[in-house]
């Protein structure tokens, strides 16, 4: 009986101990696959687009201007770190040496302003790609716009009345004097019914209104809004009036960058339209964080008042990176009749919205 009893018990044990085995394998399987399946999750906090495997920098050519906005947003907020993105701001004293760079590969990003000159570039031979909106007037709230002198707001009522007055305008064959042009169509004037002062800077603008050497200028914030508040200038409708869509300036990008670096690319367009997009929530929305929207503008702009960013009419960004790009092309015809344009420039290669629009497909559509 006892042998039979100690059969039995050793049975008894063989079989727990095998249960036991089968539970620990069973249990084991899975800790064993855990760090494989972690390493599968996106570290990323965007919830769209996996992060890049690897770091990788991405060089933008911006010197501080407000409309480079959705840059310092996207970085301040951690959008190209979301990305596995790291950014780095480049100077350059002016488009000669930016472009050529751009073209090259040296420099992935840049902000171009429409000019004679920026074209003219381009038709020569300097490859680059415009690809999203960076500057535009919002309706009614232009940033930059007419100016009249204050003891004039009585006799000027109309644009036809700026007949015979002298006006300063920041450059010629550029977006400035193409606003011109479109303002004094918009009054049935021509250049030779008025006085065309070129003056470059915009500071000598708001003195010599105030001085009474000229009656009239194309002025940007914030000296627009610091004008008005000095009693010096008022501003005298809006560019919108007659210029509705001006592309003022672009994000511009090397083709390298486009075609060889796509999912980088691609990932950078997200998070400057994410930033774009925080911009227009505090600005044009009025929701969103507004004090760290400005925060980050006195950042890394030259305006450091922050009860000032409260009162400008802001660059217009539009938050699908849409350009008008018509008007882009009437731009070039307007400087070309002008004689200002050598050689031709070829729209389809020139303009490259489509990693924008597999961006905003991503992102879904800003309303």
């Amino acid at each position: 009986m006892k042998g039979k009893m100690s059969k039995c018990f050793a049975l008894f044990m063989f079989f727990l101990l095998a249960v036991i085995a089968g539970c620990s394998n069973s249990g084991g399987a899975p800790a064993a696959e855990e760090p494989e399946q972690k390493e599968k999750q996106p570290a990323s906090k965007a919830g769209d687009l996996e992060p890049l495997e690897k770091k990788t920098k991405v060089v933008i050519a911006e010197d501080g201007a407000a409309s480079g906005a959705g840059f310092y947003i996207a970085k301040e907020k951690g959008y190209f770190a979301d990305y596995n993105i790291e950014v780095e701001f480049a100077t350059f004293a002016n488009s000669d040496d930016m472009l050529p760079a751009v073209a090259a590969g040296k420099v992935d990003v840049a902000g171009g302003v429409s000019t004679a000159a920026f074209f003219n570039s381009i038709a020569q031979g300097i490859d680059v790609r415009m690809i999203a909106d960076k500057g535009h007037n919002n309706p009614g709230k232009s940033y930059f716009s007419f100016v009249i002198a204050k003891d004039l707001e009585d006799e000027m009522k109309g644009y036809e009345d700026f007949k015979g007055k002298k006006i300063a305008v920041s450059t010629k064959n550029g977006v400035d004097d193409y606003i011109f042009e479109q303002m004094l169509a918009h009054g049935g004037l021509t250049r030779d019914d008025v006085e065309f002062v070129l003056m470059a800077d915009f500071g000598n603008m708001l003195a010599a209104i105030g001085n009474g050497s000229i009656d009239a200028a194309l002025q940007i914030e914030p000296l627009l809004t610091q004008g008005i508040s000095q009693n010096v200038h008022v501003k005298f409708g809006d560019a919108t009036d007659y210029a509705p869509e001006a592309q003022i300036a672009m994000v511009l990008s090397s083709p390298k960058f486009l075609e060889d670096e796509e999912e980088v690319a691609l990932r950078f367009m997200a998070a400057y339209l994410k930033g774009v997009r925080d911009y227009n929530d505090a600005f044009v929305k009025g929701k969103g964080d507004l004090d760290e929207i400005i925060d980050i503008m006195t950042k890394h702009t030259s305006l450091k008042d922050k009860e000032v960013w409260k009162k400008v009419n802001v660059t217009g960004l539009d938050p699908n990176g849409r350009m008008f790009i018509e008007d882009i092309k009437n731009q070039y015809n307007v400087y070309k009749q002008n004689g200002a344009i050598k050689g031709e420039l070829n729209f389809e290669d020139a303009i490259d919205t489509s990693i924008t629009e597999k961006a905003v497909e991503i992102l879904g559509e800003y309303e």
